[in-house]
């Protein structure tokens, strides 16, 4: 038997103890895979039995590396890297890889052609705890939790979730409906909730939070959780000519793919199911896609229970901080879970982008980078090769207007999720076909972009979106997410605004069951077709938008043709 982590064992030999659940010591599996990846040559299949492999961050290799919207970690123990190869496939016949302990599970870096087939990722010890309501009373509540699924203890009045390394606390809830979906609330899906309870049995906690005042009833279950993000389940940096077949994540403590600086992402099957006994799989995006290019193809694959959208996909812009001639400038990373990323390299186009009014310059104004040189983790001096426009200036904004990818979202399964169910911010041709989207907890699809807040940006110019199934959607209210589709860039100076930041969108040949709420919401949005859409209204859940089908906010399209076809 191979050495596992002291930590583990420490579990395992704690896994009597009340509250959490239990463990039994296995072998560490990450070494000999690791090395059978290593040695094979390009061209190579390497193909596992089926069966259960374990990997430990004790025995994985540590590297540095920044991850796009995530907490950014130093000294990462990677469980499967896959580097500096060229066509090679990992067929795992249908296993499960689990993960031990916090760590980066699979990560593709500067490779090409790589294929990952037939597994699931999950993790030992899960970062969240399931429990179901069995009492409200007296401004509390008790939540009967599996034992045998999650970790847990109640010391000094404070509940603590138990993971292989360490302990955490929980300070936020979303609850569920016991068959699957999200519990519609007339407000926002996100709820605090204490840490202070008192443990009543082996599997009851009674906890200082009333339930019944958040709406909530006995029998429905929570999530009980925190706000942390540190690694998505798999990473592609600068990854070209990638495919997943299908790839399950039934667990992660952040995103479930996140690519970055990458090239040709293919998605067939898989996606965020639901273990066993669980209703939770990924702590926020399914699917997230960082300044990538070339095609995003995703088809066939289910995404349930997620935190946050089942695709994403989006540019990162730098706000101007500096001017420091006419040809250089020091720009700013600005949130800080994207920051460190090569966003510009020599050679490549930059995108302009008016700061108040989100305005992109035209082709014909983009700047050319001359040298792109990194001064710390969140500023870099880009030098042009001609100067800036005059129109430009410190508080505008930039993109890489070389890494912008196309979208195919097609015949995919989006459901019980918050927040929304995909979001597109790329200029590139989207389509969007065939999909079903069923009771997400905020819009179906969001269109955004900003220059503030994430600076997540890339002004769409060709969106089909096209025979969906938008069943019950927007059953809470999220930033954003006012309607079942929601074209929502936020822009500080709207009125001054002379040309929009979203156009081309088309929307046709889809059905919509929905309770009261709106449709569709419109802002800084032009050129855009509502045509031969089904629409059959309820009273299920919450209405919302005062019975309005239309939400135009500022000026844009007219509404009329929309509203003679709702």
């Amino acid at each position: 038997m191979k050495k596992c982590s002291l930590t583990y064992l420490l579990l395992s030999l704690l896994a009597s103890e009340v509250g959490m659940s239990e463990i039994t010591t296995v072998k560490d599996d990450g070494i000999t895979i690791r090395e059978q990846v290593a040695k094979a040559a390009d061209g190579a299949e390497v193909t596992l039995p089926m069966g259960e492999y374990h990997f430990f961050p004790s025995s994985s290799p540590k590297m540095n590396f920044y991850v796009s919207n995530h907490d950014q970690q130093k000294d990462i123990p990677v469980g499967l890297p896959i580097v500096n190869k060229k066509k090679l496939t990992l067929d795992a016949q249908g296993s499960t890889f689990i993960f031990h302990g916090k760590m980066q599970p699979v990560l593709v870096l500067d490779s090409e052609k790589v294929q990952l087939r037939n597994f699931t990722i999950r993790y030992a010890a899960p970062f969240y705890v399931e429990g179901k309501i069995t009492k409200i009373a007296e401004g509390k509540t008790t939540l009967e939790i599996p034992t045998k699924l999650f970790s847990w203890k109640v010391e000094n009045g404070k509940f603590r979730i138990l993971r292989e390394d360490g302990e955490a606390g929980v300070n936020m809830a979303l609850a569920f409906e016991s068959d699957g979906p999200m519990v519609p609330r007339d407000g926002n899906g996100d709820m605090g909730w204490t840490d202070s309870a008192e443990q009543v049995d082996r599997q009851h906690v009674r906890f200082d939070t009333d339930a019944g005042k958040k709406g909530l009833k006995v029998g429905q279950i929570l999530v009980l959780r925190n706000g942390m993000r540190p690694h998505p389940a798999v990473l592609l940096y600068r990854a070209k000519d990638t495919r997943l077949v299908k790839i399950i994540f039934s667990d992660s403590q952040g995103m479930g793919l996140l690519a970055q600086r990458s090239e040709n992402v293919t998605i067939l099957g898989g996606g965020c199911v639901r273990a066993p006994g669980r209703l939770h799989t990924v702590s926020a995006d399914a699917t997230h896609f960082s300044n990538c290019r070339g095609k995003i193809f995703i088809k066939g694959a289910l995404y349930e229970g997620m935190m946050d959208d089942a695709i994403n996909v989006h540019s990162t812009c730098l706000s101007i901080e500096k001017v420091e001639s006419p040809t250089s400038f020091i720009a700013k990373y600005m949130h800080p879970q994207s920051i460190g990323l090569e966003v510009f390299e020599k050679g490549e186009k930059v995108q302009f982008i008016r700061g108040k009014t989100l305005e992109n310059l035209r082709p014909e104004e983009w700047g050319i980078v001359d040298n792109a040189e990194m001064l710390d983790p969140t500023h870099v001096r880009v030098t042009l090769e001609k100067p800036l426009p005059e129109s430009i200036g410190e508080g505008d904004a930039v993109e890489n207007a070389s890494w912008y990818p196309s979208v195919q979202f097609i015949n995919n399964t989006v459901r019980h999720n918050r927040a929304r169910g995909a979001l597109f911010n790329t200029p590139m041709p989207v389509l969007v076909k065939g999909n079903k989207f069923f009771r997400s907890h905020g819009s179906a699809i969001l269109l955004a972009g900003d220059a503030q807040g994430w600076y997540e940006s890339g002004g769409c110019r060709d969106v089909k979106i096209v025979h969906n199934i938008f069943d019950h959607n927007l059953t809470a209210g999220y930033q954003f997410t006012d309607a079942v589709i929601a074209i929502c860039p936020v822009v500080r100076d709207l009125g001054n605004q002379k040309e929009r930041y979203h156009r081309n969108i088309v929307i046709s040949d889809n059905k919509f069951l929905t309770h009261r709420v709106p449709i569709l919401s419109m802002q800084s949005v032009e050129n855009i077709t509502f045509s031969n859409n089904k629409v059959r209204w309820d009273d299920k859940f919450f209405s919302r938008g005062n019975g309005q089908a239309v939400l135009i906010k500022g000026p844009g399209p007219e509404s009329k043709n929309i509203q003679d076809n709702l």
